[in-house]
């Protein structure tokens, strides 16, 4: 059996943006670097549905290339910003096709441990926690952290 030093943690974290997630991605850079582990920075995208004639219809195949893209970009842009340009730890940026739920509960997978915002870019502000956080506590395959935010601060 391999010593579990050198099999860096993973160390999942949500990434939408928002103060809480960045939050969240500074917190989870902390603890990889304490821990020798591995960020694995998830961003969800998801296509858009188009209320038509017909009912919902999903927007042109070529509008989800760039959905995707236009998520990565974002995603690398907070990593950047929050992180630096050289990182003090290994960051994995991964743009993951489903809503932001499911995309987290899918990376939590064999990871050590899932950090969340307490709140992200949707719902209502007000609330204490957030519908995706909330699910990601009731459902991740590893420990959760919420990492809470107030605007107070």
């Amino acid at each position: 059996m391999a010593d579990q030093r050198e099999q860096p943690g993973r160390i999942v974290v949500g990434v939408d943006g928002s103060e809480p997630s960045r939050e969240a991605l500074r917190w989870a850079a902390r603890q990889a670097r304490l821990t020798a582990g591995v960020v694995v920075a998830v961003s969800a995208w998801d296509v858009p549905n188009y209320y038509g004639s017909l009912g919902w219809l999903p927007p042109p195949t070529g509008d989800a290339a760039a959905l995707e893209e236009r998520a990565r970009a974002e995603l690398e842009r907070t990593v950047g910003e929050v992180l630096g340009t050289r990182p003090p730890v290994e960051v994995r940026a991964e743009v993951r096709h489903d809503t932001a739920a499911g995309a987290l509960i899918a990376a939590s997978r064999g990871a050590d441990l899932l950090v969340v915002g307490n709140r992200g870019l949707g719902g209502f502000s007000g609330l204490l926690l957030g519908s995706v956080s909330q699910h990601c506590v009731q459902h991740a395959a590893c420990p959760v952290l919420v990492i809470r935010h107030s605007d107070t601060e």
